[in-house]
């Protein structure tokens, strides 16, 4: 649930039409001021809405961008773009040595494993995925924009595959990582 709130605001901006981006960016915007505002009520830091903020300040300046100049031509690749700084974020989390997928994590872990190797190392694979499928689905979007199929069931679809296979990866590499530490600790048990 935790990653459908992360990226609730470029859910908001995907499923408003098109020929209202000016209205999606606005909605995206208030949806990630109100994401923020409630995840620092229940606690959480800044390190753990790195997404969430990145988006905040995106939406703020693409809603200022499509208010000024409705037709501007930076609507045609306003999905590329979105998926494009998403990777950048997710990017730059994994250069300052803080994956944005870490402080998604903390939020489900014991304290007491947020600073052991093998939960970093598997925050950073994670995010490395994510932003691998951000950087391919802005590509692909841009080569559909270029086409003139920007606002296509095609970009469509490929918007909800670059949320989802991230998200699939996710659940699925957790799950084998978990899987390989309770074999580790059986084994060392037997011993």
């Amino acid at each position: 649930m935790s990653y459908l709130r992360t990226f609730l605001p470029w859910i908001v901006f995907a499923v408003v039409p098109s020929g209202d981006w000016q209205w999606g960016a606005l909605a995206a915007l208030a949806a990630s001021v109100a994401v923020i505002a409630e995840q620092r009520r229940s606690g959480a830091g800044f390190d753990a809405l790195i997404i969430e903020s990145g988006s905040a300040v995106f939406f703020a300046a693409l809603t200022a961008v499509a208010f000024a100049d409705h037709a501007s031509g930076l609507h045609t690749y306003s999905a590329a773009l979105s998926s494009g700084v998403l990777a950048v974020i997710a990017g730059v989390s994994l250069a300052i040595g803080r994956p944005f997928t870490l402080g998604i994590a903390k939020r489900t872990t014991p304290r007491e494993v947020w600073e052991l190797r093998p939960f970093v190392r598997t925050n950073v694979v994670i995010t490395s995925g994510w932003a691998a499928a951000f950087a391919v689905t802005a590509a692909v979007l841009a080569l559909l924009a270029h086409a003139g199929h920007a606002h296509s069931t095609g970009a469509t679809l490929v918007q909800l595959a670059g949320f989802a296979v991230p998200m699939l990866f996710t659940v699925r590499y957790v799950a084998h990582v978990q899987t390989r530490a309770a074999a580790a600790a059986t084994g060392q048990a037997a011993r």
